[in-house]
């Protein structure tokens, strides 16, 4: 069990680069299945999440190969279209594979998937739109089997713009013979990520970053090499952590549009934004405002940096409102800022977050990935020493997030546990 050693107070200042989208990449890396053959990408994070993913290609036959700068995967010799139970038990977002391999082998077995316990995120939505498209899906004994003799077009309403499912019903159509329309598809920016990349592949896509995508099945896909966009929570969270301490941070690399509604909630909190085509300046102010904040799907504010935020409004002036409209459980995180002296209320999908002067060290633990850039956020304004327990949660989702907080003037070491 790793830990973060945090002594807070320092005031963050600098420059620094926004790594690969961890939710881009998953899909992308999924994607590679399909075509049968190599597959270049290019700012893929180093996290968990990846290696967990890449382990799960590895089992399936694919030959993986990693260079500095770059991933490498042949998809040509795949055996077997079972994803493991422990591996999949790793992470939810390895449901995602499961499309890529149907699109490719008609037929897939895996579990149910694991992660973050943040709420109640089914896989119905995702088999739902599976039968829709002519599968056979057989439950049993917690193992799920998917088969069906091709691909049968349709029209998929989407009872919830879910990220998952829009993006597993593309790659399970890439291939189909006809055209398959997604109806209240998510609109989120890695989807539009994964649309260029199957493009390039030679798919025939269209409408992804709208609510209606149209998939045109093609026979087959070509090599590829392409460049994962920029992780948009990750700035979101070097933004509020920079905050926080009342710093002065730039950011390289990355898709202002992307964070527009964080980039407002910033604004509004007092600080001072200037933006430029793939960078953004802040300077914040002394003391943060309080503000009031909903998550929404995109291109609302989102519930990924909902923890963030609220980690970063505990010190602000006055009382800030939080709204909570997509996982009921991401609230996980505030029993571990009272133990720092925070002042916060739940109610349902309401938390209510009553400024301080200043929080104070402690050992808390990360409860999910997202809460625990919370505590670690928190942490660097803190009045002494805070150990946060726990961090795999963390390394799930951010790459060498320490080496770039120290790289800003954080005083934060990665401690290794037994």
């Amino acid at each position: 069990m790793a830990s973060y050693i945090i002594e807070g107070g320092k005031v963050l200042k600098g420059s620094t680069l926004v790594s690969g989208s961890k939710n881009a990449s998953l899909p992308i890396i999924a994607a590679s299945i399909l075509s049968g053959k190599t597959t270049k990408l290019y700012h893929v994070p180093d996290i968990y999440d990846i290696k967990f993913t890449l382990e799960i290609l590895k089992v399936l036959g694919c030959k993986i190969k990693k260079t500095k700068d770059k991933i490498i995967i042949d998809s040509a010799n795949i055996k077997t279209h079972e994803i493991p139970d422990k591996l999949m038990r790793e992470m939810r977002s390895s449901i995602i594979l499961a499309g890529a391999i149907i699109g490719r082998f008609k037929n897939a077995t895996f579990s149910y998937p694991g992660g973050c316990d943040i709420g109640s995120r089914p896989i119905d939505l995702h088999l739902e739109g599976f039968r829709k498209l002519g599968i056979n899906i057989e439950e049993n004994a917690g193992f799920i089997k998917c088969s069906c003799d091709k691909i049968v077009p349709a029209e998929i309403h989407l009872a919830f713009p879910s990220v998952g499912a829009t993006e597993n019903l593309m790659l399970a159509t890439v291939l189909a013979e006809g055209e398959t329309t997604i109806i209240n598809a998510a609109m989120e920016p890695e989807i539009q990520d994964l649309q260029n990349m199957l493009n390039k592949m030679g798919a025939k896509i269209s409408g992804a970053g709208t609510n209606v995508i149209k998939i045109n099945g093609v026979k087959e896909l070509k090599d590829v090499s392409y460049n994962i966009m920029p992780d948009r929570i990750e700035a979101g969270t070097l933004l509020c952590a920079a905050a926080i301490t009342g710093g002065e941070i730039t950011l390289e690399n990355v898709i202002p549009t992307h964070i527009n509604p964080v980039l407002s909630k910033l604004s509004e909190c007092g600080c001072q934004l200037d933006i430029g085509k793939n960078e953004i300046k802040m300077k914040a102010p002394k003391k943060l405002l309080a503000t009031e904040i909903k998550t929404m799907p995109y291109p609302g504010f989102p519930t990924d940096m909902q923890s963030v935020f609220g980690a970063m409004l505990t010190t602000a002036k006055g009382t800030s409102v939080i709204i909570e409209n997509i996982f009921e459980n991401r609230y996980k995180y505030t029993d571990e800022l009272k133990r720092m002296g925070a002042k916060v209320t739940i109610e349902g999908k309401m938390a209510v977050i009553k400024g301080i002067r200043k929080l104070s060290g402690a050992e808390v633990k990360a409860t999910d990935l997202r809460g625990g850039a919370a505590l670690v956020t928190a942490a660097l304004s803190a009045h002494g020493k805070t150990k946060v327990n726990h961090i795999e949660h963390i390394l799930r989702g951010y790459e060498n997030l320490d080496e770039k907080l120290r790289s800003l003037g954080a005083n934060i070491q990665k401690e290794e546990g037994e």
